[in-house]
């Protein structure tokens, strides 16, 4: 695959951990969902694509609660 910006084929496809904060005052008592997404990178202009697994994109979405520790 191409990358979207550049068009470069110099990509790769890693293994990430990402915390997700929703942003303004009115979601400060939403707590953070951690998430382990694939993420597509261009090598060569730094351009990123990430695609969040669809159990945490059920957290997101406010379908299920988070784990959170105490």
């Amino acid at each position: 695959m191409k990358c979207a910006r550049c068009a470069s084929d110099n990509q790769e496809e890693l293994l990430t951990e990402m915390n997700i904060h929703f942003s303004g005052l009115k979601n400060l008592h939403k707590p953070s969902v951690l998430v382990f997404p694939k993420l597509q990178l261009c090598l060569d202009c730094g351009f990123s694509q990430a695609t969040i697994p669809e159990t945490e994109l059920r957290v997101l979405r406010g379908e299920t609660e988070t784990n959170t520790a105490a």
